[in-house]
C-alpha cells in the first residue's frame, strides 16, 4: 500500500467545502464557494491525467486497502465500487475483517483518482446516512428491507450522476494535448489499461460478484434522493465516524 499527500487543490477544495457549510456564511458566498469546489473537483482528474504524461511520478499508480466499517457495510462496498468506477479505478471486495461485521476492499488506481475516490465516498456516506435517517418508514415494509431498498436506490443515482459528470470532463480533454504531444483520449486510455494490469498483477483470478435481491419499496425514494445529492461533496470539511480507515 502507498501513502500519499494529498494534492494542494483538494485541500484547496476541502477549505471552499467547509466554508460552504460554515452557518456564519452568508448564503450567497456560501453558494460561490459550493460552485467553485464543484468546478475544481471535475476538472482535477483529467487535469492530473494531462500533467503526468511522460512523468508517471507525478500521478502514480498505487493502491490502498480500505476497511468499511457496520452499518450497511456491504452498502458501503457498494457505494465505494460505483465511485471507484466512473474515477477510473479498479475495486475488490476482499470479504469480512476478520470475524466483525466490516468489510475490507482493495483500491486500484492513480494517486489523484484515489484521493478522490475517497473525497467523494467521506461526503456521499454521509449525506447517505443523514438522509436515511430522516425517512419516515412505512408501516407495510419490514425497516430494514425498506431501509437497504432506500440505499441501493440512492447509490445508483448517485453513481449513476458521477459516471455522466466523469464523462463530461473526459470528453472535453480528448482534443487536448500533453506536453508530449499525446493527445488527451490517448492519455486517458493509457491510464485506464495501466490500472487494469496492475489490479491484475495482484488479483490474477477474481470473479464478478452476485447481484441480491432488493425486496423493499424505498428504491424510488432513495433514488430520488441521490438525484438531489451533492456529488461535488458538500460535507468533505466534516469527518464521518467510520467512513473510511487505511
Amino acid at each position: 500500500m502507498t501513502t500519499t499527500q494529498a494534492h494542494p487543490k483538494l485541500t484547496t477544495i476541502r477549505a471552499l467545502l467547509a466554508k460552504a457549510e460554515d452557518p456564519a456564511t452568508p448564503e450567497a458566498e456560501a453558494e460561490l464557494s459550493r460552485k467553485r469546489a464543484f468546478e475544481m473537483m471535475a476538472k482535477y482528474g483529467v487535469e492530473q491525467a494531462m500533467l503526468s504524461d511522460g512523468d508517471a511520478a507525478r500521478d502514480a499508480l498505487t493502491n490502498k486497502e480500505i476497511t468499511l466499517a457496520n452499518p450497511w457495510a456491504m452498502e458501503r462496498v457498494r457505494l465505494i465500487n460505483h465511485i471507484a468506477l466512473a474515477l477510473g479505478c479498479k475495486l475488490i471486495h476482499l470479504g469480512r475483517d476478520g470475524s466483525g461485521p466490516a468489510r475490507r476492499v482493495h483500491l486500484f488506481g492513480h494517486e489523484s483518482d484515489i484521493q478522490r475516490v475517497e473525497l467523494l465516498y467521506t461526503s456521499l456516506l454521509l449525506q447517505m446516512n443523514s438522509g436515511l435517517a430522516a425517512q419516515f418508514v412505512p408501516v407495510r415494509d419490514g425497516v430494514r428491507a425498506w431501509r437497504r431498498s432506500w440505499i441501493v436506490g440512492f447509490i445508483g443515482r448517485v453513481g449513476a450522476r458521477i459516471e455522466e459528470a466523469e464523462r463530461g470532463a473526459r470528453e472535453e480533454a480528448r482534443q487536448e494535448v500533453t506536453v508530449t504531444g499525446r493527445s488527451g483520449a490517448l492519455v486517458l486510455a493509457d491510464r485506464k489499461s495501466a490500472v487494469e494490469r496492475s489490479f491484475q498483477d495482484a488479483y490474477p483470478r477474481t470473479r464478478k460478484g452476485g447481484s441480491s435481491k432488493v425486496t423493499g419499496s424505498g428504491f424510488g425514494d432513495g433514488w430520488a434522493a441521490g438525484g438531489r445529492a451533492d456529488i461535488g461533496g458538500r460535507r468533505i470539511g466534516r469527518a464521518a465516524a467510520g467512513a473510511i480507515a487505511a
